[in-house]
């Protein structure tokens, strides 16, 4: 019963030691050898609990956007936050604020989509399902928006969410190559003039 209660803890541990490795590495990079040193458990516990490195990458992708949508649903869905509009605004200037403050790093989806998308069939479904999962979020924002007079009816909730998530995706790319702000705050300027509210001329 006691070993019941610990696997869990085990496979987190694992699988937040490897994404906190991964940030500073790309995923090929990471050996199987040092996530097990620095987890300090044995490799018999890694394949208890993943068959491959893969499968592991699928889990640590998972868990990322797990936790990622908890986080990005109450803020969107947050009245205390403002109106639909303002709670987008909030989560992209909270996009904008997190790589401000840590200007070396990105987020996991961003760091691993070019890498293992055409490495790894099931790494990019992990990634694929993730994204969409979080559009998914922003057009319910969207729609909630409209709802309540401060986004414009005109817009196509879905299309706008896909576009505005990609537009980030895009400048979060480019401040990895750039190790600027300005893509990100270019997108914030687009981002709200598409996101006019409706008094607006």
């Amino acid at each position: 019963m006691t070993r019941d209660r610990q696997q869990p803890d085990t496979r987190e541990h694992i699988l937040a030691t490897g994404e906190e490795l991964i940030h500073g590495r790309s995923f090929t990079a990471l050996g199987l050898t040092e996530l097990l040193s620095e987890a300090g458990v044995p490799k018999g516990s890694f394949y208890h609990y993943f068959k491959s490195k893969e499968d592991f990458g699928v889990a640590m992708l998972m868990r990322y956007f797990s936790e990622y949508r908890e986080r990005v649903g109450g803020l969107l869905t947050d009245a205390s936050v403002g109106n639909g509009r303002e709670r987008l605004l909030c989560y992209f200037q909270q996009w904008l604020d997190n790589h401000a403050r840590c200007e070396a790093q990105s987020c996991l989806a961003v760091k691993l989509a070019a890498e293992v998308s055409d490495l790894s069939e099931p790494m990019r479904v992990a990634l694929d399902d993730g994204m969409l999962a979080i559009v998914q979020r922003l057009a319910a924002c969207i729609r909630a928006g409209q709802a309540d007079g401060s986004i414009k009816p005109q817009l196509p909730p879905d299309d706008t969410a896909y576009a505005l998530y990609s537009l980030w995706l895009g400048a979060a790319l480019m401040f990895k190559t750039q190790h600027s702000l300005q893509p990100l705050q270019a997108a914030m300027i687009h981002t709200q003039g598409l996101l006019q509210p409706c008094n607006a001329a």
